[in-house]
């Protein structure tokens, strides 16, 4: 099983748009989970039109998304506990404040977003993931999402796709 991971859309936004490697990764996936920042619920419909979208909604969503949406979510996808935040907030760092988000849970992978740096560590057992942004790098050298795999066993990998 494949599933697309990415956060921090920010659509629309000037001439912005999903690049053809994300839509192409997209395609091939059962699943996209999505860590908040989509922007417009345009952006949430468009995703939600390729297939499941399991997602939460970030700090700069509109309120029709934040209607849609939780803060933040756990899910279960083949044996696999995931918990999706977007990682805004007052004080900590993005990634102490996504860890937080789930202290009293016990999951396997923290999936956030927010800062639009790719980051990929675990901490006290969890692997914490944010994917990046694959419309607006920042002051990254590159776009990114990322892509996870999930065997009929329960043996799962996550990684980044960097691109231009």
């Amino acid at each position: 099983m494949k599933i697309t991971v990415l956060s921090d859309t920010h659509l629309p936004k000037g001439k912005r748009k999903l690049p053809d490697t994300l839509i192409k990764d997209i395609l091939e996936s059962e699943f996209i989970i999505h860590a908040g920042d989509f922007q417009s619920a345009e952006t949430y419909k468009e995703l939600a039109d390729f297939g499941e979208l399991l997602g939460v909604y970030g700090n700069t969503d509109d309120p029709e998304i934040k209607g849609l949406l939780p803060q933040s979510r756990i899910c279960l996808i083949q044996g696999l506990k995931i918990g999706i935040v977007h990682g805004d907030g007052k004080g900590k760092t993005t990634e102490k404040r996504a860890r937080a988000a789930f202290n009293k849970d016990e999951v396997d992978m923290i999936i956030f977003g927010h800062s639009h740096i790719p980051y990929l560590r675990y901490h006290d057992g969890v692997l914490l993931f944010n994917p990046g942004s694959p419309t607006d790098k920042r002051k990254m050298p590159m776009f990114s999402h990322g892509m996870m795999e999930i065997d009929h066993v329960g043996s799962w990998s996550i990684q980044h796709k960097f691109y231009s």
